[in-house]
């Protein structure tokens, strides 16, 4: 029988003890951890609310009698329009990651572990997950109706109750059902907010439609406040009196225009109408409202 002896030299492990390897890489998993949760609900609520973000656009248009497609407004060029505020909330979004980042360092971990308690009590954790969605449902009953605080509390507290609360806590019993109930909860998030986006959008087209002008909400979600002065294709006089009216958009050959004096949204073809004075976002005096000729017609009628 042969034996092999190995060499003290080759079992000597050396180990530093000024080595900060292993606090480096808890810290690395810490924030790489912060990181995937932030996203993990960030990313359900933008997919939520982009999808809601058309049917307010189609609201918004309805407000003026025609829809997105007739003004040549769809997906795409919604996303295009949308860019600069894409832009925005990038930059808004990522020094406030940053602050979350350094907030969770500058407490030693004590956000983290207070948030980790709360999370081994699936009870908590399904009790406060049940009542947000229950609340993201104000946005779609003020939409249909007008809801005051104590309704909405009373309406909160039973959906959460009733239609979410066992559901999260069963959830709560697997990992995959804990990502679960993140997804639920970032989507139906979302899809709250999507509503109450479309109230303001109608809103602020209603608010369009009465004053000419337009709020920065409806410039976020691409709505143009574009106005311009038409003019006969063949000799190139005024049309209308030379009167501003808001354009709309463009489809199929045809403007879409919104005569703000007569509180009318018609059209014209392309080939018979050129665009005079363009103006974007006019400036109207205090007191402005729309529809002076559309009273006058009125008066006259009666």
């Amino acid at each position: 029988m042969v034996s092999h002896r190995i060499s003290p030299e080759h079992t000597d492990i050396s180990v530093d003890p000024e080595s900060h390897a292993p606090t480096d890489q808890e810290t690395g998993a810490g924030v790489l951890a912060l990181l995937e949760r932030i996203g993990s609900v960030v990313v359900p609520i933008a997919v939520a609310l982009y999808a809601v973000l058309y049917i307010g656009v189609e609201q918004m248009y309805a407000v003026f009698g025609v829809n997105p497609q007739q003004v040549g407004v769809d997906q795409s060029v919604l996303l295009g329009r949308m860019m600069s505020t894409l832009v925005l909330l990038l930059l808004v979004a990522i020094p406030v990651l940053g602050f979350l980042v350094g907030l969770g360092w500058l407490t030693g971990g004590a956000a983290g572990r207070l948030f980790q308690r709360v999370r081994e009590r699936p009870w908590i954790v399904a009790t406060i997950a049940a009542l947000w969605c229950g609340a993201t449902y104000w946005g779609l009953f003020n939409l249909v109706g007008d809801l005051d605080l104590f309704v909405m509390v009373v309406i909160a507290v039973g959906l959460g109750a009733v239609a979410f609360l066992v559901p999260f806590r069963l959830l709560r019993r697997k990992s995959v059902g804990r990502a679960g109930t993140k997804v639920i909860i970032g989507g139906m998030t979302g899809v709250g907010l999507g509503f109450l986006l479309i109230l303001g959008l109608v809103q602020g087209a209603v608010e369009v439609q009465e004053t000419g002008q337009a709020n920065d909400l409806l410039g976020y979600v691409g709505f143009q406040d574009q106005w311009t002065v038409l003019k006969s294709a063949d000799d190139d006089k005024p049309l209308y009196d030379g009167r501003w009216m808001m354009l709309l958009g463009e489809s199929d050959g045809t403007y879409v225009l919104y005569d703000c004096d007569r509180l009318e949204t018609f059209r014209r073809p392309m080939e018979t109408t050129n665009l005079g004075r363009i103006q974007l976002d006019p400036e109207r005096e205090n007191g402005f409202t729309c529809g002076d000729l559309a009273t006058q017609t009125q008066d006259d009628g009666e």
